[in-house]
C-alpha cells in the first residue's frame, strides 16, 4: 500500500518559483512522479525519477524549469518549478509506479490527491 500527500502549492508571480513535495507513506515504488492537469484536459507527465539510483527523466515543457529529486531517505519528492508562467497553472499530483523511465500517466499506479499551483502575470 502506498499513499503520497502533496504540500506546498499556492500563488505565485510570472518569474517565480516554488517547490512542491509529496510525502510517501508505505510501500516505495521505483518509480515516482510529478504530473499536473486542468479541468477538462488529459493529465500531463512531468518528470520522473527512478527511486534507486535518483536517475530523472522530464517532458520537454519543462526541461530546464523544473527539477525532481527525492530527499535521502526516499521518503519525500520534490519538485523544484523555476521561472514560472501562468500556463504552468494547474492541479499538481505526485504518483508511484513500477515502470522506470517514462513520463507517462498510464505507467503510475498510486495518485496524490493534488496541490494548486496558480501563476498570476
Amino acid at each position: 500500500q502506498v499513499t503520497l500527500v502533496e504540500s506546498g502549492g499556492g500563488s505565485v508571480q510570472a518569474g517565480g518559483s516554488l517547490r512542491l513535495s509529496c510525502e510517501v507513506f508505505g510501500y516505495i515504488m521505483a518509480s515516482m512522479g510529478w504530473f499536473r492537469q486542468a479541468p477538462g484536459k488529459e493529465r500531463e507527465g512531468l518528470a520522473s525519477i527512478y527511486t534507486d539510483n535518483g536517475d530523472t527523466y522530464y517532458a520537454d515543457s519543462v526541461k530546464g524549469r523544473f527539477t525532481i529529486s527525492q530527499n535521502h531517505a526516499k521518503s519525500t519528492l520534490y519538485l523544484q518549478m523555476n521561472s514560472l508562467r501562468p500556463e504552468d497553472t494547474d492541479m499538481y499530483y505526485c504518483a508511484a509506479g513500477q515502470v522506470v523511465g517514462t513520463v507517462s500517466p498510464a505507467e503510475f499506479g498510486y495518485w496524490g490527491q493534488g496541490t494548486q499551483v496558480t501563476v498570476y502575470s
